[in-house]
């Protein structure tokens, strides 16, 4: 007989069976070291990408894309806006270098300077214009100087359209505030001198 009797395993506790069904079932079993976890369910497809709102982007003619592109289009509709402008400015000049504005009667007259007999920056325009347009430079500086100068950033603009046109590229010019109230100041500033006995030789 051992003196040192191991004390007996205690007894796994089990469910009974109820008279009016089987067994009711233990709690689940842990799961072993070599099971693998499932697997989880695969992501929804991604969506599909929308086509772009205003056709092909500028990128995939070889351009990079910015704020100031557009789609190309073909030479005769990209040239057909600025030569259009081009043409309604010159046969307006061309009108006024056939009708002498010098002679009365066939251009209507300022109604400041008729009211108050003050000139505006736009007095004189009309025969700056004539005066440009044979060829007289000094004549139409004297009859507006201002129109003169705009001539000139005309002419610019034109140019930087046109090449745009050329090269598929909308030109979009843009001036911050400080250019508007520069040019306001220049205007009022050369409406008050022409109005002086000093500023006479900016008068018509």
């Amino acid at each position: 007989m051992d003196p040192n009797p191991s004390p007996p395993a205690p007894a796994q506790p089990t469910v009974p069976a109820t008279p009016s069904g089987p067994a009711r079932p233990g709690p689940p079993a842990a799961p072993s070291a070599g099971a693998t976890a499932p697997l989880p369910p695969d992501p929804p497809p991604a969506p599909a990408a929308l086509p772009p709102l205003y056709g092909t982007p500028p990128a995939a003619y070889g351009a990079a894309p910015g704020p100031y592109m557009s789609v190309p289009r073909s030479l005769p509709r990209r040239l057909a806006p600025p030569l259009g402008t081009l043409a309604g400015v010159a046969a307006a000049f061309a009108y006024v270098g056939a009708i002498d504005p010098n002679e009365p009667g066939h251009y209507p007259v300022c109604p400041l300077f008729r009211l108050t007999g003050l000139l505006c920056p736009g007095c004189g325009g009309l025969r700056s214009a004539h005066a440009f347009i044979h060829g007289d430079l000094p004549t139409a500086l004297g009859a507006n100087a201002v129109a003169v100068a705009g001539y000139a950033v005309f002419a610019v603009a034109m140019v930087f359209w046109l090449a745009g046109a050329v090269r598929g590229r909308s030109v979009r010019i843009t001036l911050r505030p400080v250019w508007w109230w520069s040019a306001g100041v220049v205007l009022a500033l050369f409406s008050i001198v022409r109005n002086l006995p000093f500023g006479s030789a900016l008068a018509p």
